[in-house]
């Protein structure tokens, strides 16, 4: 990702349908053309001026006028001063911002739909927007693109597109060392904000951060399913699970939601909004639970004593071994000059999540995606998996057809079955690590299908036609993904929810 700014929350529509993207009217210098030019109109209008009159006043003809009312021409500053003197009010008036009447407005927003990449990919003429179109017709007209517009959006996360943006938001994260200074600085900002001494941030200092963002917090236990965590921004109440079941850090929702309103998130424009906002939303949380400023010196007299271990990580920190691990990624390679990879694998065999900068080969599709992809047998991330302690770290050597590889790796359980997590460098780097001296060691062929994904003759040849699994497909396997402005999130019952819980007005 390289840049982690965001957009702000959309600006609601000004009708009761859903709000249309607007093609771009905007200029350098901010001024929008659209609205300026239905602000001319009105108060040309309002006085009883004809474009003739109008043009006349100013020096210019009246087609010029009518370009400049419609949105089609960019006037400079000196011509508007002339049509502010012209139509009696100061030039402020004319560059504020809203439209003038709601019919204006309605003008402005079915103006940027038809001039937008909606109308143009679906071929459709253009409707004259002008005084002679009905309200009701116009009113109808512009809710009716608005829901074209939300249902293409809700729609366009297909799983290609998804796994697309998938693989481009970890190419950013790779050409950055998964390292984002602007949100180490917001983190460093609220750690400042609450007097926070250093080292690990125990729940009494999360708390204490919500409250100086201006947040209570409310235990619920009727939570929204689909949802960790739900904000009321109208009432500054986030409300969190009552005993956070399924969550094996009670502080990580509560972070991850204050993360989103500290970077501004508004509604994702598309899935890979979605992406980077959690992205984003977890980087935040986790800096705050691990701050850089004692993270680093704590990881970097590791490394002097060649005794680097994400475990000791958790420990010091008193974080879930999955949070030590990320972190370990975002300040391994900018503060400790280490190439790293990891690694989040099903129990199944597929791979999670992951992330790497130091050329490990992740199995792939041809979009370049590696959610779901089958894992190597021989990589540490499955060898795991098959050892009967699950509670003292593992740590393999792994010649693959990229180098060798060094990886350390824990089974932790979930919801969704066990998971392994992994953290590994190239051999080159190793010397730093506790577990070095391991003698495991294995090796992998794969993408070659004869290294683990074929089985072996013996066993191809006794059972091949005497056999018929059953699969227990994934349930998502031949679903769409979720769809709505947050994937996978009940938003009705999101908003049934806050009006259960909304304190109530006298």
């Amino acid at each position: 990702m390289t840049s982690t700014t965001t957009t702000p929350p959309r600006t609601p529509s000004t009708t009761k349908g859903a709000a249309v993207a607007p093609a771009a009217t905007h200029h350098a210098d901010g001024l929008d053309t659209l609205v300026l030019g239905r602000r001319i109109r009105h108060l040309r209008t309002l006085r009883g001026m004809t474009l003739d009159d109008l043009g006349a006043a100013i020096g210019r003809a009246a087609s010029q006028v009518s370009m400049l009312e419609n949105g089609h021409r960019e006037p400079k500053l000196s011509l508007l001063s002339h049509v502010a003197d012209a139509l009696g009010v100061p030039l402020t008036d004319l560059l504020r911002t809203d439209p003038p009447s709601r019919r204006a407005a309605l003008e402005i927003e079915l103006e940027r739909a038809q001039r937008g990449p909606l109308f143009t990919s679906l071929g459709m003429g253009q409707v004259k927007v002008g005084k002679s179109l009905p309200g009701d017709a116009l009113e109808a007209l512009v809710s009716l693109v608005g829901t074209v517009q939300r249902l293409l959006t809700e729609h366009a996360a297909t799983p290609e597109e998804a796994r697309r943006a998938n693989a481009e938001l970890r190419a950013q994260m790779r050409s950055q060392d998964n390292y984002f200074p602007e949100l180490e600085e917001h983190a460093r900002t609220l750690l400042r904000g609450i007097d926070h001494a250093g080292g690990p941030l125990g729940q009494r200092a999360t708390a204490d951060i919500a409250a100086h963002l201006g947040f209570t917090l409310h235990y619920v236990s009727d939570l929204p399913h689909s949802t960790r965590s739900v904000t009321d921004l109208a009432n500054h109440r986030i409300y969190l699970p009552a005993g956070n079941p399924g969550s094996s850090d009670s502080r990580s929702p509560l972070l991850q939601a204050l993360a989103s309103h500290v970077l501004g998130h508004g509604e994702p424009r598309d899935y890979a909004d979605f992406l980077r906002q959690r992205v984003q939303a977890n980087y935040l949380a986790a800096a705050l639970l691990l701050p850089e400023d004692s993270a680093v010196p704590f990881l970097q007299e590791a490394k002097s004593e060649r005794q680097l271990s994400v475990e000791d990580l958790r420990d010091r920190f008193a974080v879930p071994y999955e949070t030590a691990a990320h972190r370990f990624t975002n300040l391994a390679t900018r503060h400790l000059g280490i190439p790293v990879h990891f690694m989040k694998v099903h129990e199944g065999g597929t791979l999670h999540k992951a992330y790497e900068n130091d050329g490990v080969v992740f199995p792939s599709d041809a979009l370049g995606a590696i959610e779901g992809q089958p894992v190597c047998r021989q990589w540490t991330a499955r060898v795991v998996f098959g050892l009967a302690d699950r509670f003292s770290p593992y740590y393999q050597y792994t010649d693959t057809t990229s180098g060798t590889f060094w990886c350390t790796s824990r089974v932790q359980p979930s919801s969704q079955g066990a998971f392994s997590v992994s953290v590994g460098t190239p051999f080159a780097h190793v010397r730093w690590f506790r577990g070095r001296e391991t003698t495991e060691r294995t090796a992998s062929r794969c993408p070659d299908p004869t290294c683990c994904r074929q089985p072996p003759e013996p066993l191809a040849d006794r059972w091949a036609d005497r056999s018929w699994p059953s699969a227990r497909p994934h349930a998502s396997l031949l679903a769409a993904l979720p769809v709505g402005v947050f994937p996978g999130v009940d938003t009705t019952e999101v908003y049934e929810f806050l009006d259960r819980h909304a304190p109530q007005t006298p």
